[in-house]
């Protein structure tokens, strides 16, 4: 009887709102992967933001951030699709969007001071687009260094490399 509940409410239109709508994707996702889980939406003017609460989401978020990626990628094409809002849409569990985003800035300040320390270009890990984005803005207001990407999907990498060599002979 439940599954064809579920079925049911997974043949419904999706809302006109994008914001309802958002909360009703991430909530499909989480429920179809077996989740015990809440959905709440953040609207601002900038940024449309699911985020989800309850216990072991680590199946959500996935190896890295890649299920929670590939989910929010997915939100994105369905929330926008024939809209003209412009708001990013963030999918966020558990925190871990906050998280990441730490230890990527923690990353990206030990490869600043090793190009500046030693007068050279230092590779970060490999990572996926959305994060070398948020270092790629964590340093761009830098006047010391500058910041690219090299390599192939998925070895990938962002490089720091000092604007003058600085190391000391």
């Amino acid at each position: 009887m439940a599954e064809a509940r579920d079925r049911e409410a997974a043949d419904e239109p999706l809302p006109a709102d994008p914001a309802e709508r958002l909360r009703l994707v991430v909530l499909r996702v989480t429920q179809a992967l077996g989740l015990q889980a809440t959905v709440d939406v953040e609207d601002t003017d900038e940024e449309l933001r699911a985020v989800v609460e309850g216990e072991d989401l680590g199946l959500l978020i996935g190896k890295h951030g890649a299920t929670i990626d590939a989910l929010q990628h997915l939100a994105v094409r369905i929330v926008l699709h024939g809209e003209t809002d412009d708001r990013r849409i963030v999918v966020d569990a558990a925190g871990y969007r906050a998280r990441r985003e730490n230890a990527l800035q923690r990353e990206a300040d030990r490869a600043v001071a090793d190009a500046l320390r030693y007068g050279r270009a230092v590779e970060l890990e490999p990572m996926r687009a959305p994060e070398r984005k948020v270092v790629h803005i964590y340093l761009r207001d830098r006047t010391d260094i500058e910041t690219h990407s090299e390599g192939d999907e998925p070895e990938r990498r962002l490089v720091v490399s000092p604007l003058r060599p600085t190391a000391k002979p």
